[in-house]
């Protein structure tokens, strides 16, 4: 099975940034006990600042990836483009949020690409990665 994980913008700084909200730990550091942990999957990661680097990466992997595992950030409440990109593609993504977007302002509440998505984790810190690759692990349709 291969996985790719796309993670948006501000997300290359985690470890740093709201230590409170995020954790302390960055997304490589996490990324590595990851692969360790599904020694079976074959687990990618990219992260960009940039919308569209982001929608290039869906396209590139979208046809040939067994699943698409996408913290959009803050383009989850933005970004048109981003849910037309995963509607496009025939690999299923799944959104994944490290907070509790329900626990934040209120702009957060609301996720343009969860309708292109099979689902949603949010707010169980980076457990949140572990817990979609055991979705799709698990999935009977893959």
């Amino acid at each position: 099975m291969k996985i790719q994980i796309i993670n948006g913008p501000n997300l290359n700084l985690l470890g740093k940034r709201e230590p409170e909200i995020y954790g302390s730990e960055s997304f490589e550091d996490y990324f590595e006990n990851l692969k360790k942990r599904f020694p079976q999957v074959e687990l990618h990661y990219f992260q960009s600042n940039v919308e569209g680097e982001m929608i290039n990466k869906i396209h590139e992997v979208g046809f040939t990836f067994d699943a698409i595992l996408l913290n959009a950030g803050g383009y989850t409440h933005t970004s048109v483009a981003i849910s037309d990109a995963i509607s496009g593609v025939t690999t299923p993504a799944l959104e994944v949020h490290i907070s509790n977007i329900y626990k934040r302002e209120e702009f957060r509440h609301k996720s343009i690409i969860s309708k292109s998505c099979v689902g949603m984790i949010s707010g169980l810190g980076l457990k949140g990665y572990e817990l979609g690759v055991l979705y799709f692990l698990n999935s009977p349709d893959l």
